[in-house]
C-alpha cells in the first residue's frame, strides 16, 4: 500500500511539472510575457525632453520620442534597452528577468555629447591662379566718392520716391486701417473728411508746399 502511494504521489508531481512546463512555453509562444514600456528621455542638465531617440532592443529599432521625449514600446523580460541620439551619448537600459507587471514607466537620462569638428576654410575662389585673375579684371576707375554722389542724386531718388511700391509690411498696414474703419463705421454713416478741419489743414499744408505740382518726368 505505502509503494503504492508513493507511486501516485510521485506520478501526480511528474504530472504537474509536466503541465507547468506546458503553460509556461506556451505563454511564452502567444507573447504573454511582452511588456508595455513606457517613459520620457530627458537631458541629464536641463531635465527638458530629447526628441527624436532612436530605442533598440535586442538590436532592431522599436521607437523614436516625439518632441516631448516621450516614447512606448514592447519588450521582454531581460531584454537590453538602448537609447541612441544625435546630441548625447548612448545609454542602456537592462530589464530584469522576474518582471511580472504587464507596464512599466523609466525616466531615462541622457548625457550631453560634445562633437569637435574639424575647421574649414572657405575660399571664394577655387585657386589662386583664378583669383589673380578676378582681381586683375577688377574695374577701379570709379572712386568711393563719385559713386556715392551717383546714389545721392536728387533726381535719381526723386524718382524712386515717386515709383516705390509698397512692400508687403506697407499693404498690411494699410488693408488692416481700412478694415479697422470699416469695423468702426459699421452700421452708421461713413466719416465725411470735407468737414473735417484736420484733413483740410493737411490738404493747405501740402498745398503750400507744392506737392500737388506736376513732377517733370525723367529723361531716359
Amino acid at each position: 500500500m505505502k509503494h503504492f502511494l508513493i507511486i501516485a504521489l510521485s506520478l501526480c508531481c511528474f504530472y504537474k511539472n509536466t503541465s507547468a512546463q506546458t503553460v509556461t512555453a506556451s505563454a511564452k509562444k502567444t507573447g504573454d510575457n511582452l511588456i508595455q514600456l513606457s517613459g520620457v528621455i530627458v537631458d541629464g542638465d536641463s531635465l527638458v525632453g530629447v526628441p527624436f531617440v532612436s530605442i533598440f532592443a535586442k538590436g532592431r529599432a522599436k521607437a523614436i520620442s516625439d518632441i516631448y521625449g516621450f516614447f512606448t514600446l514592447v519588450v521582454e523580460p531581460g531584454d537590453d534597452v538602448q537609447f541612441l541620439s544625435v546630441s548625447h551619448k548612448k545609454a542602456n537600459y537592462k530589464l530584469e528577468d522576474t518582471l511580472s507587471l504587464r507596464h512599466y514607466f523609466i525616466i531615462q537620462k541622457l548625457i550631453k555629447d560634445t562633437v569637435q569638428l574639424p575647421s574649414v576654410t572657405v575660399y571664394p575662389w577655387p585657386s589662386r591662379e583664378e583669383f589673380k585673375q578676378a582681381f586683375l579684371h577688377l574695374n577701379l576707375s570709379e572712386t568711393d566718392y563719385e559713386r556715392a554722389a551717383k546714389n545721392l542724386d536728387r533726381t535719381t531718388q526723386s524718382y524712386d520716391e515717386r515709383n516705390m511700391q509698397m512692400d508687403a509690411q506697407a499693404n498690411y498696414s494699410y488693408a488692416m486701417n481700412q478694415y479697422i474703419r470699416k469695423v468702426n463705421n459699421g452700421g452708421q454713416a461713413p466719416v465725411n473728411n470735407l468737414l473735417n478741419p484736420i484733413a483740410w489743414a493737411k490738404f493747405i499744408d501740402a498745398l503750400s508746399k507744392g506737392k500737388f505740382k506736376r513732377q517733370p518726368s525723367k529723361k531716359k
